[in-house]
């Protein structure tokens, strides 16, 4: 006899993470591996956070604080945003659970793009939820025809700016346009995981727009600039009403100790988020111009990674750098020849080029 789950639930596609450093040494015999495959922060966290961890070891018995209040107090004051703004989770993924199980019924929609964060449409189903996936134009969100997707059944749309994984960004005169013409009753999620290592002077000014438009929410994550994604801590900003609704479906203890001490040395330290954005710009021009020098297209990028076209399908490549003891990110939808690599640190840039070229010459992909 087995017990049957829902329906929605045994249709599921299970969330496949990037291959582990460890498991390609075991199954490839290589001793050293460089991980560009899950955008995580080549430099580790501040040290600020490791003093912040150490005095939380003697306190491993106590649950931590159920409303995060001294972790809300410490962003708060870093974005200029009152306390009941704010909503944590077990990383951002957490928020947009949340977010689907405060809004989301079996008779709802939600707008997506048809290659974004995969979880959006995930946790949509798992509310019995239908998801309309948007076709992106050159790798960038088409917000008019997300728009034009819009209906009654309408509650969300889910806008990541950073797009993950073309890399490409929402301009602030863009979604300024596009919340004017978005109905009230449909809340606008923009997942903006990797804001902090972007350049570029148009990009969305979520926390400003926030104040004028009630339906906007913004979500962000400790796991990439702040180097804890392992501590798993991201939150959602939103007008109060609209948290407060999000946080009616909140787990209690959602967060740890460890992450809520490690999120607030992190979110103080801002010298070292600085340099880490610096080192990101230098490490992204690096592999713009020795894809370039390469003849390898890349897609506009403005976070932590960049997707490249290679002449083969992706997961070929894939493989063949895997062998080489590189691990990205290939097996894309609608990306089919395309690969997705972090950018890493200068040490590990290097080693990718090397990789590819190598791989390039020896014409052990189908040119």
């Amino acid at each position: 006899m087995r017990i049957k789950t829902k329906d929605i639930v045994a249709k599921l596609p299970v969330y496949q993470p990037g291959l582990s450093a460890e498991d390609v040494k075991r199954e490839y015999g290589i001793d050293k591996v460089v991980k560009l495959a899950s955008n995580e922060n080549p430099y580790g966290c501040s040290i600020q956070v490791k003093q912040a961890l150490e005095e939380e070891i003697s306190k491993l018995s106590l649950y931590p604080d159920g409303a995060s209040l001294k972790l809300k107090q410490a962003v708060a004051e870093q974005l200029q945003v009152s306390s009941d703004q704010l909503i944590f989770g077990a990383g951002s993924d957490d928020v947009i659970l949340m977010i689907c199980r405060a809004f989301l019924t079996a008779n709802d929609e939600s707008i997506a793009a048809d290659q974004t964060f995969p979880q959006y449409k995930h946790n949509a189903d798992i509310e019995g939820a239908r998801t309309i996936e948007v076709p992106l134009k050159e790798g960038k969100h088409d917000l008019e025809g997300m728009l034009a997707a819009i209906t009654e059944r309408t509650k969300v749309v889910w806008i990541c700016s950073p797009n993950n994984p073309t890399g490409t960004i929402v301009t602030n005169d863009e979604l300024i346009s596009f919340m004017e013409q978005v109905p009230s009753h449909v809340l606008v999620a923009v997942d903006e995981a990797y804001c902090e290592y972007v350049t570029d002077v148009s990009y969305s000014n979520s926390l400003e727009l926030i104040s004028k438009y009630p339906n906007l929410v913004a979500l962000r994550t400790f796991s990439k600039i702040y180097g804890l994604a392992s501590l798993r801590l991201g939150y959602g900003i939103g007008q109060p009403e609209v948290i407060r609704s999000i946080n009616q479906v909140r787990e209690p203890f959602n967060t740890s100790r460890f992450a809520q001490a490690a999120g607030i040395a992190a979110i103080q330290d801002q010298e070292y988020v600085s340099q880490c954005k610096q080192w990101n710009e230098e490490g992204l021009r690096y592999l713009q111009e020795q894809c370039e020098r390469l003849e390898l297209r890349t897609m506009p990028a403005h976070g932590n990674f960049i997707m490249i076209e290679v002449p083969t399908l992706g997961k070929v490549m894939f493989e063949q750098l895997v062998s080489k003891g590189i691990i990205v990110r290939a097996g894309f939808r609608h990306y089919p020849n395309a690969i997705r690599v972090t950018v890493g640190s200068r040490e590990q840039n290097e080693a990718f080029i090397q990789a590819i070229e190598q791989i390039l010459s020896e014409c052990k992909v189908d040119l």
